[in-house]
């Protein structure tokens, strides 16, 4: 038995937002974590955009806010601005972004780490994870420290052997001047996860006061101010604006020219990139038709003036940033703060994993964010919460907590890295989630909270507020049962929206299913309970695109009969004469447990599921 110089349940490898998720989960959960951070500056570090949120990151916020997480509460604390995106399409699509004060946020996650019971944070850096007989059984810090744990959490984000570029200056740090993390890497490679190199970047930074903001377009924050935390009741402060301007022909000739001196096409970058996030040289060469691209000025914090240039990400050198940026409106004598750059680090393959983000091959192993392929703070929170859940779980002897792709974003965010996997940085997107009428933002704690409550991270507190939503939901639907006659104020009303007059006595379920039609206006006529904002959303997304919801419900249905098929993992594919040859490979590698899950497996076909199903029928008979 090795020595160890102290004991817990749990490592959290990184304190990122992926890995502040999954300790905050773990010690909420009665558990001992221990979490170590190569800097503790960079605690919840917004290396890139000072944001959360944004289109399909939103839903994933709620999601986690809904699980007991603390990136929804933390944001609505931490806001600078605050707007509902995609407000002029359907509710399935509506998503939620803040711009933060990136300091204040970092502050404020630190401090809850600091502050929860059962959480040691600790400034090193992991060296080694060790295992006996086959399971984790502790780490080896680059101190020398040994400590022992029971599951270990490796969420180390852009960290592991990363090398920034800038033009002709590369070096081995990590994001934002930071040291990089050179150890683990061995480590991971000899316990037999494959490695692969992927790339990020980010902008340059310039200053607010040289900047001429009237040469922009102003962008407001909401009002009234929407929220991220199904816990906060309201808000109300001042909001910063952010500025929309574009880049133009002039702009893009001084890229084109300099193009040879990007690291990326010169040959100095080897990693993959993102697609839905590309430089502003990859924006020139794909794009080569369009005559501008739009940017947005968004302020860093209300304790400096950096303002972030979102939309320029670029590793171009020093002199070609000052000189592009002096071509865009407002942007002409800007002074630049800090210069983008590109950066890559390591991560495994995640198809490694199985649908707990755990490791198939080491009990008590399971990995989160940016290590495993994804982009994004909210992609790496969402995988935080949901590995740090398991992990104590796994420690308790429990059930995982398994979330399917019908039950939120974020069970199609891990079963997209688990089970299809990523040659490139994963971004979540609402057009990856089959039934996203369903998986609205909006519904994510009646999606979700009862069924974490049995982990022990719901709180009474949350758990009686959904309570009493649900409560209100039900006796407004009872309510609306009621039928009311034609009236000169119904008219009225229904006139004020365009609206043929009522014909006849009517339900007020049909009248809420009018376009346009809102609770409150049906309230201010009628006898209706007050149910409040958010529960009265839910009972006019139900009665505008009920048809939509139930048909999607049908869909969920056949998809877990289908997952309900177990497969056993005795199963020889080699030995199923019909299986094309792809299919048996990736199958044999994959080990699925159900007929759902080898469906989703990139590589296996409609026509190989099918050949499967018989062999599954047949051999159960036979059993």
């Amino acid at each position: 038995m090795t020595d160890f110089d102290e004991k817990f349940d749990i490592a959290v490898i990184g304190a990122g937002h992926a890995g502040c998720e999954a300790a905050l989960a773990s010690a909420r959960m009665g558990l001992k974590v221990l979490v170590l951070s190569i800097d503790l500056d960079s605690v919840a570090l917004m290396a890139c955009n000072p944001s959360i949120g944004g289109t399909s990151k939103g839903h994933l916020v709620r999601e986690v806010d809904a699980l007991g997480g603390e990136m929804g509460a933390a944001a609505d604390e931490c806001f600078i601005q605050m707007r509902m995106l995609n407000t002029g399409k359907g509710p399935a699509v509506h998503s939620l972004r803040a711009q933060m004060d990136k300091r204040r946020y970092h502050e404020r996650m630190k401090s809850a780490l600091e502050n929860t019971p059962g959480i040691v944070l600790r400034q090193d850096e992991c060296a080694s994870i060790l295992t006996e007989n086959g399971s984790v059984s502790g780490i080896v810090t680059a101190l020398g420290a040994r400590y022992a744990c029971r599951a270990c959490v490796v969420s180390t984000g852009v960290y592991l052997n990363s090398r920034v570029h800038t033009g002709e200056y590369h070096r081995d740090r990590g994001p934002s001047g930071l040291a990089s993390a050179t150890l683990l890497s061995d480590s991971l490679d000899a316990l037999g996860f494959r490695l692969r190199r992927f790339k990020t970047g980010t902008p340059p930074r310039v200053a607010r006061d040289s900047l001429d903001l009237d040469l922009m377009d102003p962008q407001p924050g909401d009002v009234p101010i929407p929220h991220f935390s199904f816990m906060t009741d309201s808000l109300d402060r001042e909001q910063a604006p952010c500025y929309l301007t574009y880049t133009n022909t002039k702009t893009h000739e001084i890229i084109r020219q300099n193009l040879h001196r990007s690291p990326m096409y010169a040959g100095a970058i080897h990693a993959t990139g993102t697609r839905y996030c590309p430089s502003i040289e990859d924006k020139i060469v794909r794009f080569e038709g369009r005559d501008r691209h739009q940017l947005f000025i968004e302020p860093e914090g209300l304790s400096t003036t950096e303002m972030y240039v979102q939309g320029l990400s670029t590793s171009l050198p020093r002199d070609v940033q000052e000189a592009m940026l002096h071509t865009i409106p407002g942007m002409e004598r800007c002074r630049v703060m800090r210069y983008g750059y590109a950066i890559e680090y390591d991560c495994i393959d995640p198809t490694e994993l199985d649908a707990s983000l755990g490791s198939r091959r080491i009990p008590g192993l399971y990995f989160a964010g940016q290590i495993n392929g994804s982009s994004g703070y909210e992609e790496a929170a969402a995988q935080g919460i949901y590995a740090g859940m398991n992990a104590a779980l796994f420690v308790k002897g429990e059930e995982p907590f398994i979330l399917s792709r019908s039950d939120a974003y974020i069970g199609v965010l891990c079963d997209d890295l688990s089970v299809k996997g990523t040659n490139e940085p994963y971004r979540m997107m609402t057009c990856r989630a089959e039934y996203r009428m369903l998986l609205r933002q909006d519904n994510a704690d009646l999606r979700l909270t009862e069924k974490a409550y049995r982990t022990g991270l719901i709180t009474p507190a949350r758990y009686d507020r959904l309570m009493r939503k649900k409560a209100a939901i039900a006796r407004a639907k009872d309510a609306l049962e009621a039928s009311v006659p034609p009236s000169e104020a119904l008219d009225k009303m229904l006139a004020d929206k365009g609206l043929a007059p009522q014909r006849g006595s009517v339900r007020l379920s049909a009248l809420i299913k009018r376009r346009g039609v809102r609770y409150t206006d049906l309230a201010a006529l009628y006898d209706l309970p007050d149910i409040g904002a958010e529960a009265a959303e839910e009972i006019e997304v139900e009665a505008h695109y009920g048809g939509y919801i139930k048909r999607q419900e049908e869909e969920i249905r056949k998809l877990r009969l289908m997952d309900e098929k177990p497969i056993p993992a005795s199963v020889d594919y080699t030995s199923i004469v019909n299986l094309r040859t792809e299919a048996r490979q990736k199958l044999s590698a994959m080990r699925p447990g159900s007929l759902g899950e080898a469906s989703r497996i990139s590589g296996v076909s409609p026509a190989d599921i099918a050949v499967l199903s018989v062999y599954l029928m047949a051999h159960s008979d036979k059993r």
